[in-house]
C-alpha cells in the first residue's frame, strides 16, 4: 500500500473556503447536482480538486477559489493620474485613502487625468494583462456630460461608427440619457481603449465633453461607490471576469 497522500483538496472544503457556504451546505450542493468541475457534474462527496487550476461552477456560475491575489474596484476622482507612482509628484492612485501599500498593484483600465470613474486594481499580473488585451474585447461603459443639445441624428451617426485620425471607431452602443438646451448626457459603451477615445468621438460631432466618468468594466459597475472610494471585487464579479478573459 502506498503511503503517498492524496493530491488536491476536497471539493466541499474548497467551496467553503471560497465563502460560498458552510462545508455541510457545500456537501448538500454537491449531492444536489449543482456543482461542476472542469465541465463535469460532480455528485460524489470527497472529490479532490486543485483550486489553483480547476474550473469550478455552482449553478453554472464560475467560482474563483484561489485568492492569493487581491482585486479591487476603485472610483478614481478627477485630477488623479492613472498610475501607482508619478515621478513629477502629481496625485496618483497610491495617494488615495484605502489603497494598500506594500504590494505591487496593477491598474486595469487607464483613465486620463480629468476623467473619473471605475478602475480595477490587482496584484494579479496575468489577470491585468488579459483584461487590457484587445483580443478579449472587455466592454467599458462611460457617461459623458457634453456641450449642447444632442439629438437622435447625432446618436445614430455615432452608433453607425465614425472615423477618427487614428482609424474607425465602432461603439457597441450609444444612448442619449438626457438632452437639455446647454448640455446633454450620453452613454457610450466600447470594447476598445484608445487614448481619450470618448472625448475625441464627441469632439468629432461638435459636442465636446464637459465631464466624463467610466461607470462599468464588463460585469463590474460603480453603483453607489463614492468618488475616491474602493471595495473588493465580489466573488460573482471576479468569476464572470475570469470567464471573459479565459482564466
Amino acid at each position: 500500500m502506498s503511503d503517498k497522500p492524496e493530491e488536491g483538496i476536497r471539493l466541499q472544503k474548497v467551496l467553503a473556503q471560497a465563502g460560498l457556504a458552510s462545508r455541510r451546505a457545500a456537501e448538500e450542493m454537491i449531492a444536489g447536482g449543482r456543482v461542476e468541475v472542469n465541465g463535469e457534474l460532480v455528485i460524489e462527496q470527497g472529490r479532490r480538486v486543485d483550486p489553483e487550476h480547476d474550473e469550478i461552477r455552482v449553478d453554472g456560475s464560475r467560482i474563483p477559489t484561489a485568492r492569493r491575489h487581491v482585486y479591487y474596484v476603485l472610483n478614481k476622482p478627477r485630477g488623479v493620474i492613472s498610475t501607482m507612482d508619478d515621478p513629477e509628484g502629481r496625485p496618483d492612485l497610491s495617494d488615495l485613502e484605502g489603497v494598500p501599500h506594500g504590494i505591487r498593484l496593477f491598474h486595469v483600465g487607464r483613465l486620463d487625468t480629468e476623467t473619473s470613474g471605475l478602475i480595477l486594481l490587482t496584484n494579479d499580473g496575468e489577470f491585468a494583462n488579459r483584461m487590457t488585451h484587445p483580443s478579449y474585447e472587455v466592454l467599458k461603459t462611460y457617461l459623458a456630460d457634453v456641450e449642447g443639445r444632442v439629438d437622435h441624428k447625432v446618436i445614430n451617426r455615432l452608433s453607425k461608427g465614425i472615423t477618427l485620425e487614428d482609424g474607425p471607431v465602432h461603439p457597441d452602443s450609444v444612448k442619449l440619457v438626457q438632452a437639455m438646451d446647454e448640455h446633454s448626457l450620453v452613454q457610450v459603451t466600447l470594447h476598445e481603449g484608445r487614448n481619450r477615445i470618448v472625448r475625441r468621438m464627441m469632439d468629432s460631432v461638435a459636442h465636446p465633453v464637459r465631464r466624463l466618468s467610466r461607470t462599468s468594466i464588463g460585469p463590474v459597475h460603480l453603483g453607489k461607490l463614492g468618488v475616491g472610494d474602493m471595495r473588493p471585487l465580489t466573488r460573482e464579479e471576479l468569476g464572470k471576469l475570469y470567464d471573459i478573459v479565459g482564466l
